[in-house]
């Protein structure tokens, strides 16, 4: 009987421990902001006091006066997007607000994966004028979901291979999601994918909605392997999806509406084929435009531009083919309120399909 009373009392000491440092593991990692300029140093500090897996949820209104740190292998989660406010205190003029650890190190390799969602990055764009982006991604197998961007000075989103003093990746940087945001009133583009190599490749950007950029809605320097779909871009200053260097890439199901100079705009790599399709590029803005615009970087580009729907107000070009060598299957595409349905240039080879 003694035995295992004694064996009780070791299981009950041993419980109380695990429990308190449960306890002291979920305060060091639940965070509520004070709403003031020593919050993005407690988040820092939460950040670097975590484990890898950890999830520092951060609740209230946040204000921060230097960039937050992103730290690989965590999850930063917000209460919900009016729950958890993180903004750019007057004057910050922040280079990111929130930004990967790889970014801030300046080392030649990507950083590990980190996830973000469910809160809101308010960068107050009209009191920063010399910030520059809301939320900077350098890390693969990142993901983004259920985060609204405003008001960002630059960019809202930007993933990039290079760091803060422009060190570029000697790695890759692949497998990345971002799905449904909230991109707004960006003096950029909404979404920047930056890639002066061929390393962010192979991600998702899914669902989100993207309004009012000052330049592009979503621009990518490097589409190679990226799904493009579900996306609602509106009211932007230049193109609405803008995709350098497809291979293997899909745009589709998009909903485009009032741009500016063109609805999509692509440039196609050789040895590999692509699709556009399903997408409504709508222009009711006022002036004239392009709707699907092609051209092919080198050897021969292989397109699918199927099943699009175009309305414009009266001008502008429809689909605009332009090559050399590119090897192009347009059906089922509704063009409709343009004054040049479609415009083939020389060396395009134009087809049905099969």
């Amino acid at each position: 009987m003694a035995g295992r009373t004694a064996w009780l009392a070791l299981v009950a000491v041993l419980g109380a421990v695990l429990v308190s440092g449960q306890a002291q593991a979920e305060e060091r990692t639940n965070l509520l902001c004070a709403n003031n300029t020593g919050d993005d140093e407690r988040i820092n500090a939460a950040t670097a006091a975590s484990s890898p897996g950890d999830e520092i949820v951060l609740r209230g209104t946040c204000l921060i006066d230097r960039t937050v740190r992103l730290a690989g292998d965590r999850t930063y989660r917000g209460l919900s997007r009016s729950g958890t406010v993180i903004r750019q205190a007057p004057g910050a003029n922040l280079d990111a607000m929130l930004a990967s650890d790889s970014y801030l190190d300046n080392v030649p390799w990507t950083g590990a994966p980190v996830t973000l969602r469910s809160l809101t990055l308010f960068a107050d764009r009209a009191n920063n004028p010399r910030a520059r982006d809301g939320l900077v991604l350098r890390s693969w197998q990142a993901v983004v979901e259920d985060v609204v961007v405003r008001e960002s000075n630059r960019h809202g989103i930007r993933v990039t291979n290079l760091s803060a003093n422009r060190t570029a990746l000697t790695t890759t940087q692949v497998n990345g999601r971002i799905t449904g945001s909230h991109i707004a009133g960006s003096g950029g583009r909404g979404v920047h994918v930056e890639d002066t190599g061929n390393a962010v490749t192979d991600w998702q950007l899914l669902d989100n909605w993207v309004e009012d950029s000052g330049a592009d809605g979503i621009g990518l320097d490097n589409a190679a392997g990226w799904l493009i779909r579900g996306n609602h871009v509106y009211g932007v200053g230049g193109v609405a999806v803008w995709a350098e260097r497809l291979f293997g890439s899909s745009i589709t199901d998009n909903y485009l509406e009032d741009f500016t100079t063109s609805g999509i705009r692509v440039s196609v790599q050789g040895e590999a084929a692509s699709t556009v399709s399903g997408n409504r590029v709508f222009k009711a803005n006022g002036g004239s435009g392009t709707f699907v615009e092609t051209r092919v970087n080198y050897g021969v580009g292989n397109l699918a531009v199927v099943g699009n729907t175009i309305r414009g107000n009266g001008s502008g070009v429809g689909l605009d083919f332009r090559g050399p060598n590119l090897v192009v299957t347009s059906t089922g595409n509704l063009v409709t309120g343009v004054d040049t349905p479609r415009r083939v240039g020389p060396g395009v080879s134009l087809s049905a399909g099969s």
